[in-house]
């Protein structure tokens, strides 16, 4: 079997202790009596062992090890916390290996047979491990047939490149829909994500995150989902960084002026925007009457949007409770991708087709954002305005 490959970021592996909460692999592998079975951690510094078992006659074994626990630094309120980030291990005998994620402190039970032990496989106790192996059941067979064609003779080299190529990117897809794209914040999505593909003419990423702006946005839902529910873990940091190091290398030509459409101006001074949410609810500026609002016109898939998002995140749940709120408009022109990138974010986000909010508000580059203030009245444009953000916030609440 041909491993599958993916980035990891670092996890330290901790000496058991009294203290640390533990999660537990156990199972049986049959006819493997003799062998040495390895729990092994799957590290941005590369393969670490854990722990490891001669396995006897019934091929029953046991591990347990500290869970994934990583240090939160949090607000200056909270300060330090220690919170659980999933992490990837595998069982290995020799080169047959299965892979799998733990999410904190769960059991997980595994059963095969050493002959078939990397593709023929039970597993219980883990939704992500179950869904890895599932993943990698794809790729295998994805692989076999890439092979399959490379080593025929009888087709013409062009022939053979269309179809290795209509094969993966017929899996990549299946991948992005059921896999990526349908929970960006489980385990089995980075791990989804960070695939790579071995063929005849060896290994390289099948979701590239440097070149391939679709690929990119699938780096990006994940590494904002990551962002949102595990917050400066070091696995969110390395493919937050990924994503933003694509989003450079591939950044697009910035949009030409607009002028501002003044008919469209309301008599509340702003003008008034309703646009879908992900859930197909119109929502329109002119209801948050009353409240510090950010108008915000923005691209999921520009080079800063990850980093962006994070400081907006900072700001919102700092300033909400006083009266401040987003409305943020996206013009992805990949709805599915801005429906899974803004699907853990607290404010109000809403999506553009036609860009008929875009020119009526003269936006001519992306990000632009107009602060509104308590009377619906816009008094601030981003770029014509001193001081940060933040600050024009306080200002107005």
């Amino acid at each position: 079997m041909k491993k599958t490959i993916f980035f990891v970021a670092a996890c330290t592996i901790l000496t058991a202790c009294d203290n640390t909460p533990q999660f537990k692999v156990n199972g049986c592998i049959e006819d493997a009596q003799d062998s040495i079975l390895y729990l092994e951690a799957n590290t941005l510094n590369g393969i670490q062992k854990v722990d490891s078992v001669r396995l006897g006659a019934d091929g029953k074994f046991s591990f347990s090890a500290d869970a994934p626990l990583y240090i939160y630094e949090g607000d200056s309120l909270a300060g330090k916390q220690t919170k659980f980030c999933p992490e990837f291990y595998s069982l290995r005998i020799a080169n047959k290996i299965i892979n799998f994620s733990v999410d904190s402190t769960e059991t997980i039970t595994f059963n095969a047979k050493y002959a078939t032990m990397s593709s023929d496989y039970s597993v219980e106790g883990s939704e992500s491990s179950q869904k890895i192996k599932e993943i990698n059941m794809l790729l295998q067979k994805v692989q076999k047939q890439v092979v399959d064609i490379e080593s025929n003779r009888d087709l013409l080299p062009g022939d053979m490149i269309d179809s290795v190529r209509n094969i993966i990117k017929a899996y990549k897809e299946d991948i992005k829909q059921k896999y990526i794209f349908v929970a960006p914040a489980q385990a089995y999505a980075y791990y989804a994500v960070c695939q790579s593909f071995t063929d005849l003419q060896g290994t390289f990423q099948l979701f590239n995150p440097l070149t391939d702006r679709t690929d990119i946005r699938c780096y990006a839902t994940v590494a904002t989902s990551w962002d949102y529910n595990y917050p400066d873990a070091p696995r969110t940091q390395q493919i937050c960084n990924m994503s933003i190091k694509g989003m450079e290398n591939t950044a697009t030509p910035k949009e030409k002026i607009v002028e501002v459409d003044n008919s469209k101006i309301s008599e509340t001074g702003i003008i008034n925007v309703s646009l879908p949410d992900i859930n197909s609810n119109i929502k329109s500026i002119s209801d948050l009457k009353g409240k510090v609002v950010m108008l915000d016109f923005t691209l999921y898939g520009a080079k800063e949007s990850a980093e962006r998002t994070r400081i907006l995140r900072d700001i919102y749940n700092k300033y909400h409770d006083q009266g401040f709120e987003i409305y943020q408009i996206s013009l992805d022109d990949d709805i599915h991708f801005w429906k899974s990138s803004v699907e853990y974010l607290p404010w109000i986000c809403v999506h553009e087709t036609n860009g008929t909010a875009t020119r009526t508000y003269g936006v001519s580059d992306l990000p632009t954002y107009f602060i509104i203030d308590r009377n619906n009245e816009i008094v601030g444009r981003s770029g014509l305005m001193e001081g940060t953000l933040e600050e024009q916030i306080k200002k107005q609440l």
